[in-house]
């Protein structure tokens, strides 16, 4: 770094890079959101879509980033990663827009905004809306993160430490990604149709018992039943990456159907930045934690401690799911008062404005 791009632009151009994508996904978040309100009983199966298409990219990256890395090299590899970012430009072409010729733009774009804020602050007081944010904020939170500790356990070549390389990390993690397009594919065929609590509940409850599986393999006790650190660890991230994806699944879907009509884009951004401080508390949380405790890139002596903690701190955010929505995945969720304070204008602009997933609704339609 001392010869090439100084630390401050490096971090400025991986914020801009964040911030682009970040917006890409707003964008599309926004469709979801509008087509889960338009077709409420597609709003699992889009989100099951945006998973697995997530998941079939994750899988992508994790088997050739290593690739490019060894052949290119770390410059050529970042270059070769600025290349999916910008195709996300192409995506815009197929979003159905029908043009409008306006005169006064900029007041009509002035109101539209001051209009999603002001829809975005009414419906965040609603309890139907606010309580079931708060959850999804504690679910997020309260699973603190011992990832770094555990990684550098895991590759950490002094016995009695697994010692595995980090090309071996990465292949589990690919491993885990096609686990969690399992984890979508066994949402959509046979969880979509529960109440939001049970599902949650049920989830949760098995995102905290599977966390054992972590201090099994830190204790070391996969050893004693005869398990190679190898397959085991293989196990824990296939049996981790199903769970989690199970319990994220409704909480997108819960997400989607709290979004007020004309601020859609808006809302579901707010919802989204709530979650982000879920996970951003997370990984302080398990930093100060692993501080705490005196776990080092040397010292392991007590990371099963954090690792206990964690889970039970997954199996008290239980106590929290009096929060969330008994109602069914399909079923509406935004307040009336909201659905009825969409003037005709509004109605008249959405029409105008709509974004369609054009074949998949065309053929429910059909159905």
């Amino acid at each position: 770094m001392a010869t090439g791009l100084p630390v401050s632009s490096a971090v400025l151009c991986l914020v801009g890079i964040s911030t682009a994508v970040a917006i890409a996904d707003v964008t599309i978040d926004a469709c979801i959101a509008k087509n889960s309100i338009d077709k409420p009983a597609l709003a699992p199966d889009m989100q099951s879509l945006c998973a697995f298409s997530s998941s079939l990219g994750a899988l992508i990256g994790y088997a050739t980033s290593g690739m490019f890395v060894h052949h290119l090299g770390a410059q050529g590899a970042l270059g070769v990663m600025a290349i999916p970012p910008a195709t996300v430009v192409f995506l815009g072409f197929f979003i159905y827009e029908l043009k409008t010729h306006q005169h006064n733009v900029k007041e009509k774009v002035i109101n539209k905004v001051s209009g999603a804020v002001k829809g975005m602050v009414r419906t965040i007081k609603y309890p139907v809306v606010w309580k079931p944010s708060l959850y999804m904020f504690l679910s997020l939170a309260l699973s603190i993160s011992t990832h770094e500790g555990q990684f550098y356990w895991y590759t950490n070549k002094t016995p009695p430490n697994p010692g595995f390389s980090q090309e071996f990390v990465g292949l589990v993690h690919a491993i885990g990604a096609v686990a969690s397009m399992v984890g979508v594919l066994i949402y959509h065929k046979c969880l979509k149709d529960y109440p939001f609590r049970s599902i949650l509940f049920y989830a949760q409850l098995l995102y905290g018992v599977s966390g054992l599986l972590d201090l099994t393999f830190v204790l070391r006790w996969n050893l004693a039943l005869g398990v190679p650190d190898a397959a085991f660890v293989t196990l824990e991230e296939c049996v981790s990456r199903v769970v989690g994806r199970v319990r994220l699944m409704p909480m997108m879907v819960l997400s989607a159907k709290l979004c007020p009509p004309g601020a859609e884009g808006t809302f579901f951004a707010l919802l989204m930045c709530i979650d982000s401080l879920g996970m951003l508390a997370a990984k302080a949380g398990g930093a100060a934690v692993l501080r705490a405790l005196h776990v080092t890139r040397s010292d392991f002596g007590r990371l099963w401690l954090a690792v206990l903690l964690r889970n039970v701190l997954r199996l008290a955010t239980l106590g929290a799911i009096c929060l969330v929505p008994k109602a069914d995945q399909t079923d509406v969720l935004v307040p009336r008062e909201l659905l009825a304070a969409s003037s005709p204008a509004a109605v008249s602009d959405d029409e105008e404005e709509r974004l369609q997933l054009a074949k998949l609704t065309s053929h429910t339609d059909d159905v």
